[in-house]
């Protein structure tokens, strides 16, 4: 598969920027980017809302990256429901009505953190377990894509993406936990490319890291699928034993008061 057009969603975001430099580098993409903050070569889109202003740019393209959505686990569920359920639902109808070849779908591998027993390496194939209701919008994503693939014979490829921060993406100073999780803006880039350009892919779902040590996902399908080789690697730096038995009890707290909490408000219509 040689794509030679892709639209980007989110390009003005953290992903959306860094994938666009990298591709932009090769000159061998011709590259739409929306988004719904303007910025240099980037046409705004309100995703949440099927409008034909922005569904005109899908008209051609070989790829839709769909990188745009409320990135905030904290976020209020009007906000994950315009910008990752809404949008996710537009994005995928308006790939297949303009009869693009595949989407890649921002995942995340947030929609697994509910395992956390640091024994278990998990798998591409475990069954989810979000612990808030971004990563359940995800797995909604997730599930959509699959049935476009079963249904309308669209190629769907989820990157359940790791930690990629902001800038330099430096993970100095975030837990040992975000730390396992890291994953570097090379890894990224590499991954998104050849899960643009990989061929006879009907459906996959992968976890993308860097190849960091007590890594929490395995990446053996991701390299099987893809050929993805991750090039960077961290040592996660394990904290002292008070403090780990104090962010242990700290945590406890949280999952209490998080279950209280859902038993208390759920999202409209529940």
């Amino acid at each position: 598969m040689s794509p030679a057009k892709i639209l980007i969603t989110g390009a003005a975001g953290n992903l959306g920027r860094k994938l666009h430099k990298h591709l932009e580098s090769d000159g061998q993409h011709e590259l739409t980017l929306l988004d719904h903050r303007a910025g240099v070569g980037v046409l705004t889109a309100d995703l949440g809302t099927y409008d034909e202003t922005w569904v005109r740019c899908f008209q051609g393209q070989d790829v839709i990256v769909h990188l745009a959505a409320d990135p905030r686990p904290s976020s209020p569920w009007e906000s994950l429901q315009t910008n990752n359920v809404d949008a996710v639902l537009n994005v995928f109808r308006a790939a297949v009505e303009n009869r693009a070849k595949r989407v890649v779908f921002a995942s995340t591998g947030r929609a697994f953190l509910g395992y956390s027993d640091r024994r278990v390496l998990v798998r591409h194939d475990f069954t989810p377990k979000p612990i808030d209701f971004y990563a359940v919008t995800k797995i909604f994503g997730e599930r959509l894509g699959r049935s476009y693939a079963d249904q309308c014979g669209l190629s769907v490829i989820c990157l359940r993406i790791g930690l990629n921060l902001p800038g330099d993406n430096s993970p100095q100073g975030k837990g040992y936990d975000a730390q396992r999780r890291w994953l570097s803006t090379r890894d990224f880039c590499q991954a998104a490319e050849k899960a643009i350009h990989v061929p006879d892919v009907q459906f996959a779902a992968l976890f993308v890291t860097s190849d960091n040590e007590d890594k929490p996902w395995d990446l053996s399908e991701t390299r099987r699928v893809l050929g993805y080789e991750p090039q960077d690697r961290i040592v996660p730096v394990k904290p002292s034993l008070p403090v780990r038995l104090h962010r242990r009890v700290a945590g406890q707290l949280r999952h209490w008061r998080r279950g209280l909490s859902k038993t208390n408000s759920h999202p409209p219509g529940s």
